[in-house]
């Protein structure tokens, strides 16, 4: 069964969040009802200073209320974005936090190689990405050694997340032992080779919220680590 975000931490998040937002708002709000303030009282002090036989152009009234309304325009736009900025936010926390117990696809070049309580073998699944249509794709796996233990044809794969399993076995028709294996891609189209990145997969452990771009690292264990949650290829 998947594990779940405590609410308090979501709550956490989402308070963390709103409590700078908040913060920012107000403070922008401060400065603008000031500059308001200082401008109404600028006008007046002009419009009682003026000379008689030269009053102040009506244009340039007009210009001065246009710029303060224009500014006034910004400041409501700011916080209108950092509200919806603030939704977003609290949109992926629950979309991080719903990938827990999940098993997922990212970059990598690993596949793993276990026999469970019965001593089946069983292996990760096999992602890759492709650009563009291949007419096939030739895989190689290969020990930390750099021996090649199996190498076979895929075929024909389309463009975009695809993915594949390895049944455990090499060239030989022996079982490969329990372990980390890495995987290398050949794609070709005619006489053409490809761009073939390899997946590698992994399944959510944690989430934990961070300060770089996409706002979460999802931990996927001692073997793939930790990675964004835009490197995200597929979710299986």
């Amino acid at each position: 069964m998947a594990a779940t975000i405590d609410n308090s931490a979501l709550n956490g998040i989402n308070g963390v969040s709103g409590a700078r937002v908040g913060a920012g708002v107000s403070a922008r709000s401060n400065d603008s009802e000031a500059l308001n303030d200082n401008f109404m009282t600028m006008m007046i002090a002009q419009l009682k200073n003026q000379d008689p036989l030269k009053p102040m152009d009506n244009s340039e009234m007009v210009s001065q209320l246009a710029q303060i309304n224009t500014l006034n325009g910004v400041e409501d736009l700011n916080e209108t974005l950092q509200g919806i900025g603030s939704q977003i936010d609290a949109g992926r926390a629950l979309e991080a936090s719903g990938l827990i117990g999940q098993g997922v696809l990212v970059p990598g070049d690993r596949v793993l190689v276990g026999r469970d309580g019965e001593g089946n073998v069983n292996s990760t699944p096999i992602g890759m990405e492709l650009e563009e249509p291949a007419e096939n794709v030739k895989v190689s796996i290969t020990d930390g050694a750099g021996q090649v233990l199996r190498r076979y044809d895929i075929g024909a794969v389309d463009a975009g997340v695809s993915s594949f399993q390895w049944d455990g076995e090499t060239d030989q028709g022996n079982f490969a032992p329990d372990g980390a294996y890495r995987i290398s891609l050949e794609a070709t189209q005619g006489d053409k080779e490809l761009s073939a990145e390899p997946l590698t997969y992994g399944r959510v452990n944690a989430v934990t919220p961070t300060d770089e771009e996409g706002g979460f690292a999802l931990d996927l264990g001692a073997v793939q680590g930790q990675v964004g949650l835009s490197e995200i290829k597929q979710i299986l």
